[in-house]
């Protein structure tokens, strides 16, 4: 396809890991096909995607409006409402011929000027649970992507727009060779999570390890963690004899899936689909505290599929190690988890949304 102004698409994105990284890689996915790409993100959005040279990059900052606190809503709305009027500006300027929202506040306002100008707009959810702005967006949204068919919390009457395209994830992960486990007496564990988690995995998991070293379980951890606590762990694991490497944050995590063969993380997702479509077993240990508790919701629903194990943080104390003993006495538990992950695949998440996009510019050209 020509690079030209008619087939220009604008990505909406901004707030956490989990909004920003499927953006870039749907970016990624369509310059690679010749469409012109623009992102719109916030601050936080911006620190995930300045690496990233090939993209063109909008800062327009927004917020939540969820609050009881009365000032505070009244201080969010102004604050979306100048994000909106932005969002009008640089729109009229882009020209698109498509929004497409990634979910979440970032995008919120992007979808409404879009509306407003009469520009057809995508929305995406990769959660289980449909988000609070991709909710109210629905309704005058041109389609609905959705990862799973299962998604909760969204209007029947919406039924129509929607399509599942399955997660966007990273192209290196969906076509990746799949890493050949080594074998050993070990059992390597990889630990994974952004800023927050790392640091609370970093806190809490320490002593499940410990119990585990006196049981006679032997293990080889790789752990992400934030740079304060690099220090201290290294010194824990150190004095107690387990084999490690820390490190903090990495675009190379292929190379950690490789040598571990049990994954510690969140259940955002992004990052349970790169696992699944890698065939690494994991535990998922939800954020207790995300929005309408999706992260929950998520992880109750891949363990049903058998894609993962889920263990609330607030029973890791009780519940993991015994996990991991009984994994580390049976590794064909890992195996069964494997067989029941293959039957699952996004690879076609990308020629699904081209080819929705391809039929809207389609319908556009020829209105003319």
């Amino acid at each position: 396809m020509k690079n030209t102004k008619e087939n220009k698409i604008i990505v909406a994105t901004g707030g956490t890991g989990g909004h920003v990284f499927p953006a870039y890689s749907l970016a990624k996915n369509l310059l690679d096909k010749d469409y012109k790409v623009e992102v719109i993100t916030d601050n936080r959005g911006f620190k995930f995607l300045e690496r990233y040279k090939n993209l063109k990059l909008i800062i327009n900052n927004s917020t939540t409006i969820y609050s009881k606190n009365k000032i505070n809503i009244f201080f969010s709305f102004f604050v979306i409402l100048l994000s909106f009027f932005r969002s009008l500006i640089i729109l009229v300027k882009a020209k698109p011929f498509l929004v497409f929202g990634m979910g979440g506040y970032a995008s919120f306002p992007v979808c409404m000027a879009a509306r407003v100008l009469n520009i057809p707009f995508i929305i995406y959810e990769n959660n289980l649970q449909f988000g609070k702005s991709n909710k109210y967006l629905s309704r005058y949204a041109h389609k609905i992507f959705v990862a799973y068919e299962e998604v909760q919390g969204i209007d029947e009457i919406y039924n129509s727009k929607i399509i599942k395209t399955g997660n966007i994830i990273r192209e290196e992960i969906l076509f990746q060779e799949l890493p050949k486990k080594n074998i050993s007496d070990e059992l390597s564990i990889l630990i994974l999570g952004g800023s927050q988690a790392a640091k609370s995995f970093g806190e809490f998991l320490p002593a499940i390890f410990s119990k585990c070293i006196k049981e006679g379980i032997k293990l080889n951890i790789f752990q992400q963690c934030v740079e304060s606590q690099n220090d201290d762990l290294k010194s824990f694991y150190e004095k107690s004899k387990i084999k490690f490497e820390v490190f903090n944050f990495t675009n190379d995590i292929l190379k950690y899936f490789s040598k571990a063969q049990l994954v510690i993380t969140r259940s955002g997702a992004s990052m349970t689909a790169e696992l699944i479509n890698s065939r690494m077993p994991f535990i998922s240990i939800p954020f207790p505290f995300s929005a309408d508790a999706h992260q929950e919701k998520n992880a109750v629903y891949l363990e049903k599929k058998g894609y993962s194990f889920l263990i609330k943080e607030a029973e890791v104390n009780d519940k993991l190690f015994p996990l991991i003993k009984s994994i580390y006495k049976d590794k064909e538990i890992l195996n069964n988890m494997i067989r029941k992950q293959a039957s699952y695949s996004d690879k076609e998440v990308f020629s699904i949304i081209r080819s929705e996009i391809e039929k809207l510019l389609n319908g556009k050209n020829s209105a003319r």
